[in-house]
């Protein structure tokens, strides 16, 4: 069974369709972005009759009406978009919305006597051979003869050889609505999965277009339901916080929404000053959001349910329609609102996971917020919501909860939350489950933390650990890992690198081991230069004797040693270890970097 149709429809069909609103065109995240160069090399394809690719648009489901008739549902492009923008830009003439969210006018110029395209300037604009503006051929009320006469007089033309070229030029240019383009039309029975996979195998550069991307599509299009509002409120709220500057720009571009309370809901991104830990893009803000009101993860369902889709009769009715799109607009609404987004923030920076860099799971943080906002509207008191989401968001890096098929897990971690009796009952369950003695002894510190990548969950929480337990930095007096990890301090190879690399450790995975790192300041880390443990280690012993201070820090007592040395996991002995140590050392710090991560787990509860 075909699961589409191929047809060749006429440029100006498509265009009427548009006009119509046959065919929806969604924004998806981004404005139009082709360079206006691009826009004269599509016209000249079609004025030499090349193809110009094929457009992928895939039919909405036909929706039942209350009064039991049906809506026959649009078509929505999902391929091609950029291409009928520039279309609609070059030959109807209308604007389109540059990178900037500004409406501009793009103008292809044409030379009748070269035949040849380009991008309107001031130099064609006086140049009497050229079109400036080739939109006012394809005009309703435009006058092919009257035009041909006025070229050829503005221009000295009076030969019949050459008006007639001329004329056959500007008829070649306005048959351009005449070119076919391909269009491949899938049905409206298939599935995300389906769609994704056939526009992976027919998208010729290779894209692929995310569950996020198809829901974006479906929402974008949407006028009757609010759809186009939503749109506006995840891709600006997503702009203003990747470029705080970006506000005034939106709100001279798009002043009635800015002004709208949607608009207004977003702008305090503008009047933070530093970079947010956590920075969603339009995939996570759709995610949390469907995630928190719906109790679903996979955003396929989404689609299906801003179509109508009702799941047990497997029909499409109006109501799921209007109900789906009023849900997802308020839980968007929750999402970018100011106190709860800012709320989060801080829960996860009390963890002590204070930089962005240090989470590397984005979809842990979403489902973070997720349950935050999930909590927050069962009416959980706020101090258990900051202990739930806390301790949830570190067991989930440790775990890698989200790492494989996140989706199912979304899904199968929102219902368990919000059917359990009581919240903490389905959290329990799961630490009963994962944190074993077997993990902490051997998982913890065998595998997550036997590795050579900075990058690891495990590193990342046992420096969150630090940074909690307010530790001070490898060898520093008063410099603590907190300051360092949000400075960037150094990370210490605590046996150098070099001292390794001269005895036989040449792999980088044997001296880059995460277990021989450190944060330190940049003036010990380079004191220590490639001395061994032992010998560098005598060097600090000597300053305390003598009290002489050095650029080996500023501990003075050795009291102040071996509390330094405890707090940064180092095993006992180390003043004394050499190479020949070195593979016992990292055994010994792995289990005293593992309890570490074990005792701040537990802290967090």
């Amino acid at each position: 069974m075909s699961k589409y149709n191929v047809n060749s429809y006429q440029v100006s069909t498509l265009l009427g369709w548009i006009k119509s609103g046959e065919i929806a065109i969604p924004e998806i995240q981004r404005p139009f972005v082709w360079d206006a160069t691009k826009v004269r090399d599509l016209m000249d394809s079609l004025y030499q009759g090349y193809p110009v690719g094929y457009l992928i648009v895939w039919k909405n489901p036909d929706v039942r009406l209350k009064d039991g008739t049906k809506s026959s549902g649009k078509k929505i492009l999902i391929d091609g978009q950029q291409r009928v923008t520039a279309l609609q830009a070059a030959i109807a003439g209308q604007p389109v919305v540059n990178d900037q969210y500004k409406k501009v006018r793009v103008r292809i110029a044409f030379n009748p006597l070269t035949e040849k395209f380009d991008v309107a300037n001031v130099a064609i604009s006086k140049d009497s051979h050229w079109i400036e503006d080739v939109s006012q051929l394809f005009k309703d009320d435009f006058s092919a003869w009257g035009f041909l006469r006025k070229y050829c007089a503005d221009n000295g033309i009076e030969s019949d050889e050459e008006t007639e070229r001329i004329d056959k030029a500007l008829g070649r240019l306005r048959g351009i609505q005449s070119q076919p383009v391909g269009c491949i039309e899938l049905e409206d029975t298939l599935d995300i999965t389906q769609v994704t996979e056939i526009f992976i195998r027919i998208n010729s550069k290779g894209v692929v277009l995310s569950q996020a991307d198809f829901a974006m599509s479906k929402i974008a299009a949407d006028e009757t339901h609010g759809g186009n509002t939503i749109r506006k409120i995840v891709d600006y709220f997503c702009r203003l916080m990747k470029n705080h500057d970006d506000l005034p720009m939106l709100v001279a571009n798009d002043s009635a929404f800015m002004d709208s309370e949607e608009g207004r809901r977003i702008q305090w991104i503008a009047r933070q000053s530093e970079e947010c830990i956590y920075q969603p893009d339009y995939n996570d803000v759709l995610r949390v959001a469907f995630t928190y009101r719906f109790q679903r993860g996979r955003l396929a369902d989404l689609v299906s349910l801003l179509s109508g889709r009702d799941f047990e009769t497997r029909t499409f009715i109006e109501e799921i329609v209007i109900d789906s799109f009023q849900k997802l607009r308020d839980s968007v609404m929750e999402v970018v609102k100011e106190y709860n987004f800012l709320g989060f923030v801080k829960i996860v920076k009390s963890t002590g996971l204070i930089k962005a860099g240090m989470i590397r799971s984005q979809n842990a943080l979403n489902f973070a917020y997720a349950l935050f906002l999930a909590l927050k509207e069962r009416g959980t008191p706020p101090a258990r919501i900051e202990r739930i989401v806390r301790v949830w968001l570190v067991f989930s890096l440790l775990v890698g909860r989200y790492s494989a098929s996140p989706e199912s897990a979304f899904d199968y971690d929102i219902k368990r939350f919000c059917e359990a009796e009581e919240p903490e009952d389905f959290l329990n369950t799961e630490e009963r489950g994962n944190l074993s003695e077997a993990f902490w002894n051997e998982r913890l510190v065998d595998y997550h933390l036997k590795t050579s990548s900075s990058g690891n969950n495990a590193y990342q929480i046992y420096l969150a650990a630090q940074s909690r337990l307010g530790a001070n930095g490898f060898l520093s007096d008063h410099i603590q890992i907190r300051t360092l990890v949000e400075d960037g301090g150094d990370i210490h190879h605590i046996f150098p690198k070099n001292y390794l690399q001269k005895n036989g450790y040449g792999k980088p995975s044997d001296y880059n081991q995460i277990a021989n790192y450190a944060l330190t300041q940049t003036e010990i880390n380079i004191s220590i230069k490639d001395r061994s443990p032992k010998e560098y280690m005598s060097k600090i012993h000597e300053q305390i004797r003598t009290g002489e201070i050095s650029n080996l820090g500023g501990i003075r007592t050795e009291e102040e040693l071996q509390k330094n040395l405890k707090e940064n996991c180092i095993p006992e002995g180390f003043s004394e270890m050499t190479v020949e140590d070195y593979p016992a050392f990292l055994v010994e710090r792995r289990k005293l970097m593992a309890q570490r991560i074990r005792d701040y787990y537990q802290s967090l509860h």
